[in-house]
């Protein structure tokens, strides 16, 4: 009987997913100040409680983020990379986009990599402030060859409004 075994040559070749992890201050501190702040109708610049259904609980699993919108299309970018909000929301396909006492309903559908490039170089230019240094030194004045390399290490989801309920 044969047995499947991967070789090294494989091994080095299967990209691992890029996700930083925040660390104690901002996990403890800034993550809930700021989605309490955005509860509460406060939104830090333009900050949103991203509220997804976790993969494997079902259960509302919520966080901050900054979502983009250019020519009247939003977008989420994940500047940490392949983290837990990111991967539930390629399970789950959809979430709430959350504010004060408003919430609203989408669909998400992830970009393409040829696709990245204006967007994270827009995203940047509005936030780089505030997640530029998981960008790696590329900023928004990178060239579109650098913001398509750095692409695959940010998912980036393409957000659609649910209609309202009649």
């Amino acid at each position: 009987m044969k047995r499947s075994v991967l070789s090294s040559k494989t091994a080095a070749r299967t990209p691992v997913p890029r996700y930083v992890a925040p660390d104690l201050l901002t996990r403890r501190v800034l993550n809930p100040l700021v989605a309490a702040a955005t509860r509460l109708g406060l939104p830090l610049a333009g900050s949103r409680v991203l509220a997804v259904r976790g993969r494997s609980s079902g259960q509302w699993r919520t966080t901050p983020v900054n979502p983009l919108t250019i020519d009247g299309v939003r977008y989420l970018v994940a500047p940490r990379g392949d983290t837990q909000w990111v991967r539930n929301l390629r399970a789950a396909g959809a979430g709430e986009l959350r504010w004060g006492r408003r919430s609203q309903a989408f669909t998400a559908v992830e970009v393409p990599e040829a696709d990245k490039p204006p967007l994270l170089r827009e995203y940047l230019r509005r936030w780089a402030w505030e997640v530029g240094l998981f960008f790696d030194g590329v900023d928004a004045g990178a060239s579109d060859a650098e913001l398509l390399a750095a692409g695959p290490k940010h998912p980036v989801f393409r957000v659609t409004t649910a209609p309202a309920a009649p």
